[in-house]
């Protein structure tokens, strides 16, 4: 079951992405699709935040991988773009995705082959002008993560999120 849910500000992709991430597990991957400026570094920032990691999250444009280790669960935060011409092979992102955290990947079509069998696709879509609103889309693949959207809308219903 697809969720897609609209947030007007910055600061309302912060509370639902934090709450999103009070439910996540170890070895729990979300990939985040979106143009440039779509707020898929503001998706991560929230992330951090429910986890209870506080130090300042930057893109990984530059780096491929952030590690975020003080927290409820290690945060990997990688952005893969600059793999689109030679692919992930090698560069050990099994241990990251199979380890001990939470994978958050950017532009993970570039590593389609490392990735596990299940997964959360979240498309952040932004709407009107100068990027106001914005449409956050998840698409669960596997029952883990259709189960993990479902306590999440319900969860986010309860607190008034949506």
């Amino acid at each position: 079951m697809n969720l897609t849910l609209h947030v007007n500000s910055e600061q309302e992709t912060l509370d639902l992405a934090a709450l999103l991430a009070t439910l996540l597990e170890p070895k729990d991957v979300l990939l985040l699709e979106g143009n440039l400026g779509a707020g898929k570094t503001t998706f991560t920032k929230g992330i951090a935040k429910g986890l209870g990691i506080e130090t300042v999250i930057k893109s990984p444009t530059y780096t491929l991988i952030r590690e975020y280790t003080k927290g409820k669960l290690p945060l990997y935060h990688m952005d893969v773009y600059r793999l689109e011409d030679v692919g992930g092979d090698d560069l050990g992102f099994d241990e990251y995705i199979y380890g001990n955290g939470v994978s958050v990947i950017e532009w993970a079509t570039f590593i389609q082959d490392e990735l596990p069998d299940s997964y959360l696709t979240i498309k952040l879509e932004p709407t009107g002008e100068f990027f106001e609103g914005r449409n956050i889309t998840f698409e669960p693949t596997g029952e883990h993560y259709e189960q993990l959207v479902e306590k999440f809308q319900k969860q986010a219903s309860e607190e008034g999120l949506i």
